[in-house]
């Protein structure tokens, strides 16, 4: 262990004053030895105090990580996952597959944050900073990671109003995130469009009207396929909404002009407080594209979705037309912060996922139990995650709200200034892109 400057420049200071206080015995009385000896102690226990300052701050943090490096993990480890169910599909996706240390330790990461920024929202809410619609989706983190997993940046994705999680894998901040829902100007749509709407490059929304975003998702696959680029879209929409008749007609288009879509239902059991049985006549999601070909999928297992998604993407990369996911999951809150969760479901049943089925254990577990990391180095992980989220939370409140005057701001990308009436024909706000 090296000493640091400081530490080493007092110790020196120490031993001097003890050289100092001793002097020369046999020179002096009794009366001065014994005072002499009194000082030596003091100065001895200022000298241990001194080392034992040196040792804790050498070890205090580092230690685990001292203890991590020197653990030899595996680089990667093969794991048999859940097989899909498939619909006019002769081959599905693997059933085994190669998870990477660094892989595992992302997708950890990105999990637990998504977890801890669903929850602290949640706390933020009932303190009343935030306000109006909050749909959370903790429970469910396997599906925004493993679906970004297993697709490319430049590829496009769209969704629904509980888009927290997927606002945060396309790469927008924590801080941007929790700015937007307090509606502040550090927000990712500059405090103006809260929880529902959040926009990143290549990801538009969240989307406040069930179903509306299946359309405008084939639409980005049509524009992928008129540019001539090798992307795809990600177009999901919960169980809920499967049954709406803009859906099937998305479908058609997406079939006869062979648009590369992948149309995903979020299947989380309940639509609102409604459960799937009492919703629909055929359950089946994963086949409700009739001529378009399905799988269903373990949407509680990342290394599931991952798979499968990038056999899907694979499937409309090649020119074969769209392709229809359904991820089985589930979500721990209830629909909306409005809806405690417990008037059409069971907290046994709620617990009995939590304890059998949850996405962040699963990982954990895995990766534990395959040598890939450590119980401590993924605490360390944990911790760090919620200093992360406690320090957006603070931006997202001291942050302050835009100004009145922003309002008519960014309603176009590129257009120079106009003018934007206001509740009535007196009042006018500028417009800037």
């Amino acid at each position: 262990m090296t000493l640091s400057r400081r530490a080493a420049t007092e110790a020196w200071h120490l031993l001097g004053h003890l050289k100092e206080t001793l002097g020369h015995p046999r020179r002096a009385s009794w009366a001065v030895r014994s005072r002499r000896c009194r000082q030596c102690l003091c100065f001895m226990r200022k000298m241990l105090a001194a080392v034992s300052r040196v040792l804790s701050g050498a070890s205090q943090k580092p230690a685990s990580r001292v203890l991590v490096a020197s653990r030899n993990f595996a680089n990667d480890a093969t794991f048999e996952i859940k097989k899909c169910d498939l619909h006019r599909l002769e081959e599905g996706p693997p059933v085994t597959t190669v998870l990477t240390r660094e892989d595992g330790l992302k997708y950890y990461r990105m999990m637990q944050t998504v977890r801890r920024m669903e929850l602290k929202a949640d706390q933020l809410y009932k303190q009343k900073i935030i306000r109006g619609f909050c749909h959370l989706c903790d429970g469910q983190e396997a599906c925004c990671v493993g679906l970004e997993a297993g697709i490319n940046p430049t590829d496009h994705l769209i969704t629904a109003y509980r888009a927290h999680g997927f606002t945060f894998t396309r790469g927008l901040s924590v801080r941007e995130i929790l700015a937007e829902l307090t509606g502040r100007k550090g927000g990712c749509a500059k405090g103006k469009g809260g929880s529902m709407h959040m926009y990143a490059k290549n990801f538009y929304g969240g989307n406040g009207i069930v179903g509306a975003q299946v359309p405008l998702g084939a639409g980005i696959a049509l524009a992928c396929k008129y540019n001539g680029k090798d992307e795809v879209c990600l177009t999901l929409y919960g169980d809920g909404a499967a049954n709406q008749g803009q859906i099937f007609e998305a479908y058609n288009m997406a079939a006869l002009w062979k648009l590369p879509c992948i149309f995903i239902c979020e299947n989380n059991r309940y639509g609102m407080g409604t459960s799937v049985e009492r919703a629909a006549a055929s359950t089946d999601y994963y086949k409700r594209g009739d001529f378009i070909p399905g799988l269903r999928v373990d949407g509680m297992d990342l290394l599931c979705v991952r798979e499968a998604t990038k056999f899907a993407a694979a499937y409309c990369r090649s020119g074969k037309g769209p392709i229809l996911m359904e991820l089985q999951t589930y979500r721990y809150h209830g629909h909306s912060m409005s809806d405690p969760g417990v008037s059409y479901r069971t907290r046994e049943e709620i617990q009995e996922v939590r304890s059998k089925s949850d996405p962040i254990m699963l990982l954990k577990d895995r990766m534990v139990n395959s040598n890939l990391a450590s119980v401590e180095e993924l605490k360390e992980i944990d911790v760090e995650v919620r200093k992360e989220i406690e320090d957006a939370a603070q931006f997202a409140t001291a942050d302050p709200e835009p100004p009145l005057e922003e309002l008519g701001y960014h309603i176009y990308s590129s257009d120079p200034p106009f003018e934007v009436r206001g509740a009535n024909q007196w009042i006018k706000f500028k417009s800037v892109s």
